[in-house]
């Protein structure tokens, strides 16, 4: 089977690397030569180091994985896709233009999965003459290493495409949790919550970003704590999935802190950038 990954950022990287390595054809898009250039060499490093970080990997030749990826600017090779994951910013402008070209090119059968944060699936099936054929399918960061996806059902979505889907995930190894259709779903609705008061707890100058951290992860069990998620994620897709959730709410829980557009506004950007509210060695 053939999967088209749109957007070669951290998430759509990983989302490469992980059906690559269970022998899937993949198809990585994006209109930057360079991002792609970048992704390659990150998915090689990360496949060298990626039994450090769990034991019970079995070791894979990084070669071998990337000579399973075609890197490509355009969307010509989608034309036999059998699914797409769609990995593009939290912008609907943005995805109306994407959605449009793969109707261009995507045949029929094909199954659209987006891995937003939070736009709603409906709205993004509208965008599309298939609507039965869309399915939210949110991966979690780092997509190799996590276990579990939720999978959001659409107004439209068939019951046919959810159990492709699921199959598709379960090939994976990743668990999947079907929820409905309200913007920021579960994860997110809850999570981004987390990373935007951590980000008042700092402008209010309670804690350092360390501090803040430690707390969740010494005193309620968190792998990672909110500070570091948000770098994780990337603040700019923070900053734009929390416009998201209160455009969809009207909710002033979710109104972005002004330090976190300060920092998006400054270029810090968490790992991508190599400093936000953390420092990190770029690559």
């Amino acid at each position: 089977m053939k999967v088209g990954v749109i957007g070669a950022g951290s998430m759509g990287m990983g989302v490469a690397q992980c059906f690559a390595q269970y022998n899937y054809d993949v198809v990585l898009v994006d209109l930057q030569q360079e991002v792609l250039e970048k992704a390659k060499g990150e998915i090689y490093n990360n496949m060298r180091f990626a039994s450090f970080y769990n034991k019970e990997l079995a070791v894979q030749d990084p070669e071998s994985i990337l000579k399973r990826i075609k890197f490509t600017k355009g969307y010509e090779s989608l034309k036999d896709a059998d699914f797409i994951v769609e990995n593009v910013p939290e912008q609907l402008e943005i995805k109306s233009t994407v959605y449009a070209q793969l109707e261009e090119v995507c045949p029929e059968n094909c199954i659209y999965m987006v891995n937003t944060s939070c736009i709603s699936i409906t709205k993004v099936g509208a965008l599309t003459r298939r609507a039965k054929k869309v399915i939210g399918v949110h991966f979690m960061n780092p997509v190799p290493l996590k276990p579990i996806v939720e999978a959001i059902r659409g107004y439209h979505t068939s019951e046919e495409t959810i159990s492709t889907t699921k199959s598709i995930l379960n090939s994976l190894e990743k668990e999947v949790i079907l929820v409905e259709d309200y913007p920021g779903f579960v994860s997110n609705r809850i999570s981004h919550l987390f990373m935007n008061e951590a980000a008042y707890v700092l402008q209010d100058q309670v804690a350092n970003p360390e501090e803040v951290d430690e707390i969740f992860v010494k005193g309620f069990g968190h792998k990672m704590g909110p500070l570091r998620t948000a770098d994780l994620i990337g603040l700019d897709v923070v900053v734009d999935s929390l416009n998201v959730l209160y455009e969809s709410y009207q909710d002033p829980k979710f109104r972005v802190c002004p330090l976190l557009r300060k920092m998006v506004d400054a270029g810090l950007l968490g790992r991508k950038s190599g400093k936000g509210f953390f420092e990190y060695a770029v690559m």
